[in-house]
């Protein structure tokens, strides 16, 4: 049953995050509120159709090259595992990607690349040029384990931000990555970029740390401070883990069945997060009352209450955000074989770019009866353990 809770342009525990981002992109920002507003628009009034996206996220690769305790792809129980070989070594051509960014680059959207590890795609690097010249935002969420040897096209290209996983330092984050020297190879790649930056008299691209809470690293998180100062970054984001209770998958596949769809990847994130909430929320309170030349947050950003019950109450929905998803009305996934989704672990597609353009895609008759469902129904089970419910 839909959850009638108001809801919010924007929700209040993110403002902080907003105000950081505004304060050294303003003019992306100004763009990102604009479209938000948009967005809103389209959700109330739009009958499941949709304005232009705030971003678009071409998900360049299945294969990665680290296998992370944690992650549903990868990890010790991910998704990615079973997968057909010729699926996993599947991706877009660089000249498929030109011809979507050519088309919605009248709109301007953010360009986000992810994967897998998006450096392995073999025309990774000529794509990020190809965003900046066509004057688009762009971010890139990485490993950093390829990022020295790409250091100087990425800086030469202007490309806006680095997103680079980070979970502790030296031992700890190789134990939780699964490859020994790996935290050395990616600091040298940091080390290389700032370098670079400093030479060509640039202050971008900004370098965000990210860094996933795990039962592994939950006791250790100020740790990250020093990581972060040594990195010269941006910001640093602690991201609450992702991970469900079998009975919230069950319940799910229920209402797959509505759009004749799956969401066999969720089945990766199946699994006891082993987080002390109590313990956590000392080490946030901790960390927060600090003073740094970087901005910090935890996202989603729970208050003590809320983030017990999300560790321990897999039905819990934190009042003091809003009970609905306005992701698939913001943002589009392109994946590897080109279908065009609303959301990272669904296999429901709006249409494919192989076929049909991106824009009839956005607002295809699948894509505005998946918006209208989701709209009527508030959310689905599992999008209670997905961070992009907290986002808009």
């Amino acid at each position: 049953m839909r959850d009638r809770r108001k809801v919010c342009m924007l929700p209040l525990r993110n403002l902080k995050r907003f105000i950081a981002k505004s304060v050294k992109q303003p003019m992306y920002a100004a763009k990102v509120a604009s479209r938000r507003f948009s967005a809103y628009y389209s959700y109330y009034f739009g009958r499941g159709r949709s304005s232009a996206p705030e971003a678009i996220t071409f998900f360049l690769t299945r294969l990665c090259n680290l296998r992370c305790k944690m992650c549903g792809q990868w990890g010790d129980i991910g998704a990615s595992k079973a997968e057909d070989i010729r699926k996993l070594q599947s991706w877009l051509s660089f000249e498929e990607i030109r011809e979507v960014l050519e088309e919605v680059s009248i709109f301007s959207p953010g360009i986000t690349l992810f994967g897998g590890e998006p450096l392995m795609h073999p025309d990774c690097i000529d794509i990020m040029k190809y965003i900046k010249k066509l004057k688009l935002h762009g971010l890139i969420i990485t490993n950093g384990t390829l990022l020295e040897r790409a250091a100087q096209d990425i800086v030469g290209a202007g490309w806006d931000e680095l997103n680079i996983s980070l979970d502790g330092d030296g031992p700890l984050h190789d134990q939780i990555r699964g490859l020994p020297g790996i935290f050395d190879r990616i600091m040298a790649g940091i080390d290389e970029v700032n370098k670079l930056k400093e030479n060509f008299r640039v202050k971008k691209p900004l370098i965000n740390i990210q860094c996933t809470v795990s039962q592994y690293n939950y006791e250790k998180l100020d740790v990250m401070l020093y990581v972060a100062k040594r990195a010269k970054a941006n910001s640093l984001t602690f991201h609450n883990l992702i991970f469900l209770k079998r009975e919230l998958v069950e319940e799910q596949k229920k209402f797959d069945g509505l759009l004749g769809c799956s969401s066999r990847d969720w089945e990766g994130f199946v699994f006891e997060p082993g987080i002390d909430p109590g313990g956590l929320f000392k080490k946030m309170q901790k960390i927060l009352a600090g003073s740094h030349k970087f901005s910090v947050d935890f996202y989603p950003n729970f208050s003590e209450k809320a983030l017990k019950e999300y560790y321990e109450n897999p039905d819990y929905l934190p009042s003091e955000y809003a009970a609905r998803c306005l992701s698939p009305w913001v943002c589009a996934y392109i994946f590897p074989e080109g279908d065009v989704k609303p959301c990272l672990n669904c296999s429901y597609s709006f249409g494919n770019i192989k076929i049909q353009s991106f824009i009839k895609a956005w607002n295809s008759e699948k894509a505005v009866r998946y918006r209208q469902t989701l709209k009527k129904e508030g959310i689905f089970p599992i999008c209670r353990r997905c961070t992009e419910l907290y986002r808009y």
